[in-house]
């Protein structure tokens, strides 16, 4: 990566100059012209990112202590699986900065996504609620997972509070970079729902289109297009070639940056997405991993992960910045060999409520807060990152709604709490798969996909096809649930006996909780049922000053077709 070594090689050659700069107090013009070269290298090369980090390499000498809330930071990959960091035993070991980040902060082992596709899953973050509570589901059909491709028509509930709108009223400045996947429309978008700033995408990079039949993806800067991927923001599907994983890492340390100058507590919102099929990396990174282009994808996100964390050293906010890592839900093993990631011993993988499907990789990082090297074996979730955050911020959650998050500063922190075996539940669409407590997961229902799609070559569980469990057929054990012991059998795939005493006792625990959850359960009215071509990204925001507006077809909404 002689590239990488440049920019830090030019970053030491820099600091003499940067101390007589401080000395002669400019600093605060160098960091105006690093914002400006923010603008400029959105269409970007290589020697634009060596110059910008040299510039900001020496952008501030002194530490800017923060408010008494502390600043919050969630990364959220994008299909990115519990066994493709070195710390969860990546054989490759090419995470070193997750893996010191782990080193340093508080590992999370049995950590769960709130559905096993992208979509619900950041919904759930959000709102701290279930898929199926917050409409981010369909009843199109039984146990479907749903998305927001561009043709859908609904977005986040208007009904739904999502954390940024909460949080500004302990005057936190919130910004998502990268993916948001709650909805293109115009009042779905992350300004209309709370956060202040938007640097990236509505949807998945797929493409490139023509845009006379389907359209490339817009790529936003704030409320207005800046361009599409695969044109101004490219993607080369033959190389795997994008330096998107670059933009937003300069576009969230300059957020931090800004913030940290003007005093002001931030949440920062970082949801790169190159990990998701068609994987890509920035030309410093290609070639460079074991795995092949994905893990040059995973190699490019480590970096910028320990380059985030360690701007929060050098300006001295560390202490002051609560991290949290983890991913949306489990690698794509469909993509493989070549795009996907690893689920470690989890069986099968995204769109499946099996263990690959939903437990992730999750790091908490807090320095002079959380003890260093921790491993905390509680369960948790995502729709967990909802309260504790607020809890951090010294807010309370919304009590006019049910919440499935649990605030995990006890946990975080050390102090004595009673959260005891709370169950995680996995959903798929709008029925519940199954339940976990403890170390036990009972199934209600079974299915990996359709034969239908499976012959289409679509496999969610490559080489791991277990019989009575990896069905092909949406499979009923409601009167006799299919129960795994996951510590001995991480895998599911040695079924307890229904005739033993370890059954009939863990099933008599694990009953009531199911039936209170189900009988206490309101749905939310689902928003991921119709799709209409003319509401894709014909037009969006922005597009009149660049001349990138597309003709509109004409609506002909249908119910979506879910497949899986």
């Amino acid at each position: 990566m002689t590239e990488a070594k440049t920019q830090n090689n030019f970053c030491v050659c820099m600091r003499k100059r940067c101390a007589e700069v401080a000395a002669r107090r400019q600093t605060k013009h160098i960091l105006e012209v690093a914002a400006h070269m923010i603008a400029a290298m959105r269409v970007m090369s290589s020697l634009t990112l060596t110059l910008f980090f040299s510039i900001i390499c020496c952008s501030l000498t002194e530490k800017i202590s923060n408010t008494s809330s502390p600043n919050i930071i969630i990364m959220l990959m994008d299909d990115m699986g519990w066994g493709d960091l070195g710390v969860l035993g990546q054989p490759s070991k090419e995470t070193p900065n997750l893996d010191a980040m782990a080193a340093q902060g508080m590992l999370f082992p049995n950590f769960y996504t709130a559905n096993p596709l992208c979509s619900p899953s950041r919904a759930a973050l959000l709102t701290g609620r279930l898929p199926v509570r917050n409409g981010f589901y369909t009843t199109n059909g039984h146990a479907r997972n749903a998305y927001t491709p561009q043709e859908i028509v609904g977005g986040i509930s208007k009904d739904e509070i999502l954390l940024p709108q909460i949080m500004k009223k302990k005057g936190y400045v919130s910004k998502i970079v990268g993916k948001w996947h709650l909805g293109h429309r115009p009042q779905y978008l992350p300004l209309k729902n709370g956060f202040d700033e938007w640097f990236g995408a509505p949807d998945c990079h797929f493409g490139p289109y023509n845009g006379s039949i389907r359209p490339n993806i817009p790529v936003y800067n704030n409320s207005e297009m800046l361009g599409r991927y695969y044109e101004e923001f490219k993607i080369d599907r033959k190389t795997g070639e994008s330096n998107l994983t670059q933009m937003y890492l300069l576009e969230g340390v300059d957020f931090i940056r800004r913030q940290t100058e003007a005093q002001r507590p931030f949440f920062l919102y970082w949801a790169p997405d190159a990990t998701h099929a068609p994987v890509y990396a920035s030309k410093p990174f290609l070639d460079q991993s074991q795995r092949g282009r994905y893990g040059d994808a995973v190699m490019e996100l480590d970096y910028s992960v320990g380059h985030i964390l360690l701007w929060l050293k050098r300006l001295g906010i560390e202490n002051d910045t609560f991290v949290f890592f983890t991913s949306d839900n489990g690698a794509a093993l469909t993509s493989g060999p070549n795009e996907a990631g690893s689920n470690g011993p989890f069986l099968c993988g995204k769109e499946t409520t099996f263990e690959g499907g939903m437990r992730e990789p999750a790091i908490a990082w807090w320095p002079g807060h959380i003890k260093a090297g921790t491993v905390n074996f509680q369960l948790a979730s995502v729709m967990d990152l909802f309260p504790t955050s607020l809890a951090l911020a010294g807010l309370s959650p919304p009590d006019d709604r049910a919440l499935d998050g649990l605030d995990l500063t006890p946990v975080l922190l050390n102090h004595p709490h009673k959260q005891g075996n709370r169950p995680i539940f996995y959903y798929r669409g709008n029925e519940l798969m199954a339940v976990r407590i403890g170390q036990y997961k009972a199934h209600y229902w079974t299915w990996s996909n359709s034969l239908e799609e499976f012959n289409k070559g679509i496999d969610f569980c490559p080489g791991e096809e277990v019989p009575g469990v990896t069905t092909h057929d949406q499979k009923e054990h409601t009167l006799q649930p299919i129960l795994f012991h996951l510590g001995r059998d991480p895998g599911e795939k040695f079924p307890i006996s229904v005739s033993s005493h370890e059954y009939q006792k863990v099933l008599s625990r694990i009953s009531p909780v199911v039936e209170l959850h189900k009988s206490t359960l309101v749905p939310g009215v689902p928003q991921l049922n119709m799709c209409d071509v003319a509401v894709m990204n014909w037009a969006p925001a922005g597009c009149e000053k660049l001349g990138k507006c597309l003709k509109v077809p004409k609506s002909q909404p249908w119910k979506c077709d879910w497949p899986h």
